[in-house]
């Protein structure tokens, strides 16, 4: 399928009545696709995605228009966000240990590259601290200085290890044995039952 038929498909399933904070609605993504300003469209669509729960497959129909336009942060920001509608979302404001007591001396990239442990209260059997990988998205910053502060979202290797995390609870992220960084849960959004395809 070529861009502007995915970017239709995209738009067909945002409902008309939801707009951002900027009252960019469905109407205006139209009004972009009939100039062929496809880029526009499709960021108008992510913004209108994080506006209101959308089912997977806008998600995913946007993540391949994404690709198809060699778009990798778009495509990656879908993809990522294909994978929050199936398990749900995880937010936590991240601090990192500044350069000069943890082990990382360089950023790490912002776009869910960056697969770090996290101490969130599990234990092995003999008391240590058993740990658990999960992605990392840093929002709005395309990397995070040792020392940075920034909100994140989390994408579990194995969410249902995750299930009992509430807002407010303190996690640490490891990229050894050391701590690399502390994180305050900020928001927990369960996925729903079921989610449309």
């Amino acid at each position: 399928m070529d861009v502007p038929k995915l970017l239709e498909a995209a738009s067909l399933l945002v409902p008309e009545k939801i707009a951002t904070e900027n009252d960019i609605t469905v109407n205006d993504v139209w009004e972009y696709l009939a100039h062929d300003e496809w880029k526009v469209a499709l960021d108008l669509l992510e913004e209108l995605g994080d506006v209101h729960p959308l089912p997977l497959s806008f998600w995913e129909t946007l993540a391949t228009a994404a690709e198809q336009m060699r778009l990798e942060k778009s495509a990656g920001w879908c993809h990522w966000r294909s994978y929050e509608t199936r398990h749900g979302i995880i937010r936590a404001d991240l601090a990192l240990r500044p350069a000069a007591e943890a082990r990382r001396q360089t950023p790490i990239s912002g776009a869910g590259v960056l697969r770090p442990m996290w101490n969130i209260g599990h234990q092995t059997a003999t008391g240590e601290p058993a740990l658990n990988i999960a992605r990392l998205w840093v929002e709005f910053t395309p990397f995070l200085e040792p020392g940075g502060h920034a909100s994140v979202r989390l994408a579990p290797l194995d969410p249902s290890q995750w299930q009992h995390l509430q807002p407010g609870q303190v996690i640490t992220m490891h990229e050894d044995q050391s701590v690399a960084g502390t994180a305050v849960v900020l928001e927990i959004q369960r996925p729903p039952a079921t989610f449309t395809t």
